[in-house]
């Protein structure tokens, strides 16, 4: 889902990248006016865990794979303004410093699953949450946002000139449906496994008890460390269109750093180079979500 530099012409990377700026400041200023200090360590953490949840691909069939994007679980369990600004503070350190996404090409990213993503998979749940189709509008969410940030990065690339084969555009639309299936059940599971250990945290995140905290930091690091080692090598749904179209040699890294790829390149051993950019990950992702969340807390007390 992150698309490199080199696949967008500058006249669509450039435009995405006002128009995101753009949308941030408003949204920024929407999670300014509900944030609250208790809510600060949840912002971290959950930025933390869908760091993590990403750098874990699973086989979606035919060689490819898919992660979990996490701006549907973001949405509901912070709202979808603080939700597009943590997504925006993942997106950002995966591009300055794991060369994941392109740095010219990070508002079109942010557009896809910042923004787009976070309300399409946020809306099912607004709207149906409070009965009894709860369960099925958190999994319609997750689906909702994987085919909103997919639709548009299609429409990016055929924007910049890309042509596309039909079979080939069939294939990868079924592949991200799938993808957008896996998103949803996998959103639902972490929601109820959050609601079981802290009842009623969803609808009032102020009250979010330690152990949740505690909890979902364990998973993140336990993913970060243990999951590399059952992810699938295959390349992502993105990355298999780009292959298949052959525009896959032209994505282009403007910033050369040590963690590229996920790897501290430090370490001979393969599981210690994972590791070890992981754990690093989490740590950067947690600081820029709470500093983000303190700065808007000052803001709004100001």
């Amino acid at each position: 889902m992150h698309i490199p530099d080199g696949f967008l012409s500058p006249p669509v990377w450039l435009s995405l990248d006002v128009v995101s700026v753009l949308a941030l400041g408003y949204v920024a200023r929407r999670a300014q006016r509900g944030m609250e200090e208790t809510r600060i360590p949840l912002l971290g953490v959950m930025g933390a865990f869908v760091f993590a949840a990403q750098m874990i691909n699973f086989p979606v069939g035919v060689g490819t794979s898919g992660h979990l994007v996490g701006a549907a679980l973001l949405a509901i369990t912070l709202g979808p303004a603080a939700a597009a600004v943590v997504m925006t503070a993942i997106l950002a350190i995966q591009a300055l410093v794991f060369q994941d996404g392109g740095i010219l090409a990070l508002g079109a990213n942010v557009m896809n699953m910042a923004l787009a993503g976070v309300l399409a998979g946020y809306l099912p749940y607004h709207y149906w949450s409070a009965g009894r189709l709860r369960k099925p509008a958190i999994v319609l969410g997750g689906l909702l946002s994987v085919a909103a940030g997919a639709g548009l990065a299609v429409a990016e690339l055929l924007l910049s000139g890309v042509r596309m084969p039909a079979a080939v555009l069939g294939v990868s639309a079924a592949l991200f449906l799938l993808t957008g299936v896996l998103e949803g059940l996998i959103t639902l599971a972490v929601v109820q496994g959050v609601e079981a250990l802290n009842p009623g945290m969803i609808r009032q995140p102020s009250r979010t008890r330690a152990a949740v905290l505690g909890a979902l930091a364990l998973a993140a690091v336990l993913l970060a460390v243990g999951g590399v080692l059952a992810a699938s090598q295959a390349p992502d749904v993105l990355e298999s269109l780009a292959e298949r179209l052959g525009i896959a040699p032209q994505a282009r890294a403007l910033l050369a750093t040590p963690l590229a790829d996920y790897e501290a390149q430090v370490f001979s051993s393969p599981w210690l180079r994972k590791a070890a950019a992981g754990l690093v990950g989490l740590g950067l992702i947690y600081g820029a979500c709470v500093a983000l969340g303190r700065l808007a807390a000052r803001r709004k007390r100001g």
